[in-house]
């Protein structure tokens, strides 16, 4: 049976998500930050020491996106591409939500919930915020042009950019100016699986 290492509140969200649209019998390994990933056991999967690794009958797997991507090419079900060109999108995307959104997105998730109070700093996550404009602007320009990220249909590429963006209502994010991506979001996160994975149904 496939093992997926990590816990809901973690990157490994969007494996467990991906698992969900899969339908594919698996088990979810608590494996929390602290401790868990210090374990000889668990670093001898990933000597990252990080969450989440998926453990599929002695194919193991580290990093989430790489996760999603072979999860999808093994056990599709019409999320993966279709074609060398929308794989490459898949690809392109799935890289842009990681380099593009997740950095501006944790500082402000960090600095607005995660840490203790007096720790937090507003101007950090501020610039958090700020930091996201631009490619905000970018996916609300795209999501402009069809209803999905390729086209009309749900797909990896959705998934894997949606997960990151997911926590942007708890992060306090204003999508206000981005009527584009707030639709598309909330398309996306509403899904049965989306809402099973981040434990909303």
């Amino acid at each position: 049976m496939i093992k997926l290492y990590g816990i809901p509140m973690s990157r490994a969200s969007r494996c467990l998500w991906m698992l969900e649209e899969l339908g594919v019998p698996y088990e979810n390994v608590p494996t929390s930050f602290v401790g868990d990933v210090q374990k000889p056991d668990y670093l001898a999967l990933n000597p990252n020491g990080r969450i989440p690794t998926l453990d599929d009958d002695g194919t193991v797997v580290w990093e989430s996106m790489a996760i999603n991507l072979y999860l999808g090419e093994k056990y599709d079900k019409g999320l993966r591409p279709k074609s060398p060109e929308e794989r490459a999108h898949v690809v392109q995307w799935s890289f842009w939500g990681m380099t593009e959104i997740e950095p501006g997105l944790i500082e402000a998730f960090v600095h607005r919930v995660m840490l203790p109070e007096a720790q937090r700093s507003a101007a950090v996550a501020d610039a958090g915020e700020q930091k996201l404009q631009r490619p905000l602007a970018v996916l609300d320009r795209e999501l402009g042009k069809r209803r999905f990220l390729l086209g009309d249909r749900f797909t990896l590429a959705d998934l894997n950019v949606a997960s990151v963006l997911a926590i942007a209502p708890i992060a306090r994010i204003d999508l206000a100016k981005f009527p584009n991506v707030q639709r598309w979001l909330a398309a996306c996160t509403d899904r049965p699986a989306a809402r099973k994975a981040m434990g909303r149904g």
